[in-house]
C-alpha cells in the first residue's frame, strides 16, 4: 500500500473528478473499478509501478479482474521487496507500464468510478505513467475509501483508518498483503462496508458520496438535508432563517446542484459558513431562462437586503452629478434626479466615483466649483481658484451668463448627452503637459479621472440608449431547443418565457406581451428599475446569437459618442491597474 506520508503531498496535485459518471447516479447502480498499486517507492515519475490489481464491482457483483506485475525498468529497493515480497528476479520476466497502461485504462471504462485507498498516491502513479508513454488520462471521478473511512467511523470504532485496520474491522474475505490485487480485492469489500453506513448519513448517490468523503463542516453535514427537493432548472434560491427573513439570495441554472455545493468541501467562505447555521430552509423560485433568473435574484436582493449577500443589496444607493439650476451653474452631487433636470451624469455607486469624475470635468472645463448660490445684483469676492486663473469668476460678474454657459456649461451637457471629444482631449494635453514636466503622479491622477468622466459617460449612454425604447422582444437559443425570449420596456425585464422546441414562437411571444408587467416611462438613464438590471439585460441583448424580433423604436447610440473611446478607455484602466500593482512601499533610511 502507498505510505501514509505521501497523501498530503499529492493531494494537492490530484485534479477534481470530471469523468463521465453521473453524480446522481445511485451507489447501487454505480460501477467501480478498486485499484490498488506497489511501487519501488519515492514520488509519482511516470515510472516506478510493480504491480496492478484491479476489480470491477457493481451493485455487490463482480464483473472483472485485473492483475499483473509491472517491470519498472529500475531496481527494486530491498525494503520494498522485504514488505511486499516483490523481488527483482520476479519482475524481470514482467511486462513494461508499457504494455500494462493500454489494458489497464480499458478496463478502467468511461462508466466506472475509480477506488483506490489513499487514492491520491495511486492516482498520482497513472497519471504520471500515462503523461510520460502519451496516454490521456481518462479523469474519473475517485472515490477515496480511506476519506471515506475517517467520515464514516469513529475513533471508537477504529483506532486508525489503514487498510488492514479497516480489513480486520469489516472482516474482509481477503486479507490485505502488500500485494496488489489482495489489497484490491480487500479495498472491495471495505468499500461495501463503507457504503452500508451512508444511508444514515443520507448519502445515496455516488456524487454525493464523494462530496461527503471530503473535509465537510458539521454544519453543512447537519444542513445537507436543505438541499433535497428542489428543481433542476434555471431560477433563484432564498435561504430563510428561523424567522423566514431571506439570509442569502443567489441564482443558477441548475437550482438543485447550485445549492448542493453549499455543503460540500468546495464552499469555503466564512460568511457562508455562518449563514448555514442560521438557516433553516431553502426556498426555490423557479424561472424561465437564466436572464429571468439574474434579474429576480437583484430584485430580491435589492427588496430585502440578505445579511449575507454582499453586492446589489441597496440599489437605491446610487448618485448623480448634474448642473445646478441658476444663472451660472455649478456641479452638484445629488441622491435622486428631479423631473427639470436636464444636465447630469450617472448613476454613480459612490459619491467618491461622482467627485472623481467631477474632479475630471473641473480639469477640462472652466466650472466654478465653489458652492455660493450666485447672484445676478450682488458680486461676491473671488475665492483662489479664480486667483490662479482656473475659474472664469462669475462671482465678480467678469464673465456673462452665455458667457458662461458657451465655455462652461455647454461642453458639460455636449459630453454627457453626446461627444465628449472636448473633454477628452483637454484631458490627454494636461496628463502630457504634466508627463513632460516629470510629473508624473499628478499624471496619474488627472488620468484616472479622465477614466472616471469616460466610465461614467459611456456606461450612461449605453444605457439611455435601450431605456428609451418601449419595447423590445428579443430570443436566445434554448439549450434544449427553442427559444429562450425576453420583453423589455424602458430596459426592465417585463415578461420572459421559452418556446417549445419545434414550435414557431409567435404564439409564445403575444402570451408574454399580454401578461407581461406595465412599465411607465420616466425620467433618466434608468427610469423604471435599476442601472444593473438594465446592465444585466443589456449583456443578454448584445450575445451574438441573441435575435432582436421586435421594438417599438430604432435602438441607437450617439454617434460621436463615448462609446469610439473604449480603446482608450481600457488603456487607461490597465494603466492604472498596472501601476496600482507595481506600487509597494519601498524601504524607509
Amino acid at each position: 500500500m502507498a505510505p501514509q506520508k505521501y497523501v498530503q503531498e499529492l493531494l494537492a496535485g490530484l485534479d477534481p473528478a470530471v469523468g463521465g459518471v453521473d453524480p446522481a447516479l445511485p451507489l447501487y447502480a454505480t460501477t467501480f473499478v478498486v485499484v490498488d498499486l506497489e511501487t519501488t517507492g519515492g514520488a509519482p515519475d511516470g515510472g516506478g509501478i510493480t504491480e496492478i490489481g484491479a476489480v470491477k464491482v457493481r451493485g455487490g457483483e463482480q464483473l472483472g479482474v485485473l492483475g499483473t506485475l509491472v517491470n519498472p525498468g529500475t531496481p527494486v529497493p530491498p525494503f520494498v521487496t522485504v514488505l511486499t515480497g516483490i523481488t527483482q528476479a520476479m519482475l524481470l520476466p514482467a511486462p513494461p507500464i508499457t504494455e500494462v497502461l493500454p489494458s489497464f485504462l480499458e478496463f478502467l471504462s468511461a462508466d466506472a468510478v475509480l477506488v483506490a485507498h489513499n487514492a491520491p498516491y495511486d492516482v498520482g502513479f497513472l497519471k504520471a505513467a500515462c503523461a510520460a508513454h502519451g496516454y490521456r488520462w481518462p479523469s474519473p471521478r475517485v472515490l477515496d475509501t480511506a476519506a471515506l473511512a475517517r467520515r464514516v467511523l469513529t475513533r471508537d470504532e477504529v483506532p486508525n483508518r489503514r487498510l488492514g485496520t479497516l480489513a480486520a474491522y469489516f472482516r474482509t474475505a481477503t486479507r490485505p498483503t502488500h500485494r496488489a490485487l489482495d489489497d484490491a480485492l480487500a479495498t472491495v469489500d471495505v468499500l461495501h462496508g463503507l457504503i452500508a453506513r451512508l444511508g444514515g448519513h443520507r448519502v445515496h448517490t455516488v456524487g454525493e458520496a464523494i462530496e461527503f468523503a471530503r473535509a465537510v463542516t458539521p454544519t453543512q453535514r447537519r444542513k445537507r438535508h436543505l438541499a433535497e427537493g428542489l428543481p433542476h432548472s434555471p431560477g433563484v434560491y432564498l435561504f430563510r432563517g428561523t424567522d423566514e427573513r431571506p439570509l442569502y439570495v443567489g441564482t443558477s441554472v441548475d437550482i438543485a446542484t447550485r445549492v448542493r455545493s453549499y455543503f460540500t468541501a468546495g464552499e469555503k467562505r466564512a460568511r457562508i459558513s455562518e449563514m448555514l447555521a442560521a438557516a433553516e430552509r431553502v426556498e426555490a423560485v423557479e424561472c424561465a431562462h437564466s436572464l429571468e433568473a439574474e434579474v429576480r435574484e437583484l430584485r430580491l436582493i435589492g427588496t430585502h437586503a440578505p445579511p449575507y449577500n454582499r453586492r446589489s443589496k441597496f440599489p437605491e444607493r446610487v448618485v448623480w452629478l448634474k448642473l445646478t439650476d441658476e444663472a451660472y451653474p455649478r456641479l452638484s452631487v445629488v441622491r435622486n434626479l428631479a423631473p427639470g433636470d436636464e444636465a447630469y451624469l450617472g448613476p454613480f455607486a459612490s459619491r467618491r466615483a461622482a467627485e472623481l469624475a467631477a474632479a475630471g470635468f473641473h480639469d477640462a472645463i472652466p466650472l466654478r466649483q465653489c458652492t455660493h448660490r450666485l447672484s445676478l445684483r450682488k458680486v461676491t469676492p473671488a475665492c483662489a481658484v479664480a486667483e490662479l486663473g482656473r475659474c472664469l469668476a462669475p462671482c465678480e460678474h467678469r464673465i456673462t451668463p452665455a458667457e458662461y454657459a458657451d465655455r462652461a456649461t455647454t461642453p458639460f451637457r455636449t459630453a454627457c448627452d453626446g461627444d465628449p471629444q472636448g473633454v477628452v482631449d483637454a484631458l490627454l494635453d494636461r496628463i502630457e503637459t504634466l508627463s513632460a514636466g516629470q510629473r508624473y503622479e499628478e499624471a496619474a491622477v488627472v488620468r484616472s479621472r479622465l477614466t472616471a468622466v469616460l466610465r461614467a459617460i459611456t456606461r450612461m449612454q449605453r444605457l439611455a440608449a435601450l431605456t428609451g425604447i418601449s419595447e423590445v422582444v428579443a430570443a436566445r437559443p434554448a439549450p434544449d431547443g427553442g427559444w429562450e425570449l425576453a420583453l423589455v420596456r424602458h430596459g426592465r425585464l417585463a415578461g420572459a418565457a421559452v418556446s417549445p422546441p419545434g414550435i414557431h414562437p409567435r404564439p409564445t411571444i403575444a402570451t408574454i406581451r399580454a401578461t407581461a408587467e406595465t412599465v411607465a416611462p420616466g425620467h433618466g438613464p434608468t427610469p423604471a428599475t435599476s442601472a444593473e438590471e438594465t446592465e444585466r439585460i443589456l449583456s443578454w441583448l448584445e450575445r451574438p446569437e441573441t435575435r432582436l424580433v421586435e421594438m417599438s423604436s430604432a435602438w441607437a447610440s450617439p454617434a460621436a459618442g463615448a462609446g469610439r473611446f473604449r480603446a482608450l478607455l481600457t488603456k487607461a484602466a490597465n494603466a492604472a491597474s498596472h501601476q496600482f500593482s507595481t506600487e509597494s512601499p519601498g524601504p524607509t533610511s
